[in-house]
């Protein structure tokens, strides 16, 4: 746990606060976000058609209803194969009152959402494990693009090794002596544009009333926003574009050691699509080599592409190829990279993929701003709405017919299946072959 600690701790270093992205024009007091997120994990079937049964007798095991409530945020990277949706509010005339949303029936949560402001967490500073910083070298390999083979110029290798230092109770460093020899490509800035939890906002899903999307919700209809403080003509239509997007089927077929195929359905309103990929061994007890990857044709492509893109990043990121198009269905992994072949005698992690297939960003204004410029305007509300859909998968595994037990959208139907390795590849992945 230090260990990871002391590594999280320098990355977090390196983060800097971005400013949200705002909406041409001027801002209105009252503004929503919407969120809505279909995630995949790769055999597993979809918690929202189970939390009804075997979901709250867990609950009730495990400490009762509340604790088993999904809480803000839960669309931004999906856990388990399900629907996700976020909703938060920022109401300048009211900021911190209770609101409620109105909802269609076709979203199956009841008549009403339920929007509350979060209770300030408790500190877990005194959790913080506080001693030495044990000597760690952590050993980081880089790929990036499709293709059977590795590209010329690749891989990008660093090394990164921590020695003595300690860390005190607040989770600080103290002493720590870090050296690097190599480099890997400098990352893409990737804007932030979620809304996270702060004092005057209220949020859905929460902790009194938070509840788990059902399989096959829709969030298109006439929605209502209801409160103190918000304006009376505070109801609007949600269009299918803006629903949730369908499962991401994403399947790989070949030998760690080989090229490995990836290969995915065509997912609807999808406007581009994005792959990255990592694998671990550890070489000895404070030695670890991480091997990364991503489908972007340029170097730098990391895991902070798979949040919520605006349009203009992913019309400029199409156009440099870092994103693959709406109309590619497959990527190959060039042969051997994630094979663990350092010659390590420790453990060894089997590959795990994340995928994105980001969908489309919507603005609704009211009133809608005038076409004529020089006619005055002063909206009252404003709502963005955002979708994805997202895939995680274990290289090397077979879940045979699975992916189809959990009633995939009609839109993912009539699709080849393809081939998938069977049990010899399932411990083949995990062995590290």
């Amino acid at each position: 746990m230090q260990r990871r600690q002391a590594l999280f701790l320098a990355v977090a270093a390196t983060l800097i606060a971005l400013p949200a992205a705002s909406q041409q024009g001027k801002t209105p007091p009252t503004n929503l976000y919407i969120d809505v997120l279909t995630h995949n994990m790769a055999g597993m079937p979809d918690m929202g058609g189970m939390m009804g049964g075997l979901g709250g007798f867990m609950a009730r095991r495990m400490g009762g209803a509340e604790s088993s409530k999904p809480v803000y945020p839960t669309a931004r990277t999906g856990g388990m194969t399900g629907q996700y949706l976020d909703i938060a509010l920022h109401n300048a005339l009211k900021p911190g009152v209770e609101a409620d949303d109105l909802v269609p029936a076709g979203l199956r949560l009841g008549k009403a959402l339920t929007l509350v402001p979060f209770e300030p967490g408790k500190s877990t500073e005194a959790e913080t494990p506080s001693g030495k910083v044990p000597d760690v070298e952590v050993k980081i390999t880089e790929y990036w693009g499709c293709g059977a083979n590795v590209r010329a110029g690749q891989p990008k290798v660093a090394t990164f090794k921590v020695k003595g230092g300690t860390i005190d109770a607040k989770g600080g460093m103290q002493g720590v002596n870090v050296q690097t020899t190599g480099s890997l490509s400098r990352g893409l800035y990737v804007p932030d544009r979620d809304i996270d939890v702060k004092p005057g906002n209220v949020y859905w899903p929460n902790r009194q009333y938070g509840k788990q999307v059902p399989s096959g919700a829709r969030l298109a209809g006439e929605h209502q926003i209801t409160g103190n403080g918000i304006p009376a003509s505070m109801k609007f239509q949600i269009q299918d574009s803006a629903d949730f997007m369908p499962k991401l089927a994403l399947r790989s077929e070949g030998d760690p050691a080989d090229a490995i195929y990836l290969g995915w359905p065509s997912v609807a309103r999808a406007r581009a699509y994005f792959i990255s990929g990592m694998h671990m061994e550890m070489l000895s007890q404070n030695s670890v080599h991480m091997t990364i990857w991503s489908s972007a044709d340029v170097a730098g492509a990391g895991s902070e592409l798979h949040a919520y893109l605006s349009g203009g990043n992913i019309d400029k990121w199409l156009k440099q190829k870092i994103l693959l198009p709406a109309t590619a269905t497959s990527c190959l992994i060039p042969k051997g990279i994630f094979a663990g072949k350092s010659g390590g005698n420790g453990q060894t992690m089997p590959g795990m993929l994340m995928m994105t297939a980001y969908g489309p960003e919507s603005w609704i204004t009211y009133p809608p701003k005038p076409a004529d410029p020089k006619q005055p305007w002063n909206p009252e509300w404003s709502v963005r709405l955002r979708a994805k859909s997202t895939a995680t998968a274990m290289l090397g595994m077979d879940f045979g017919g699975m992916q189809q037990m959990d009633g995939e959208d009609a839109e993912g139907q009539g699709q080849p299946q393809q081939k998938r390795p069977g049990m010899k590849g399932l411990l083949k992945g995990i062995l590290g072959g």
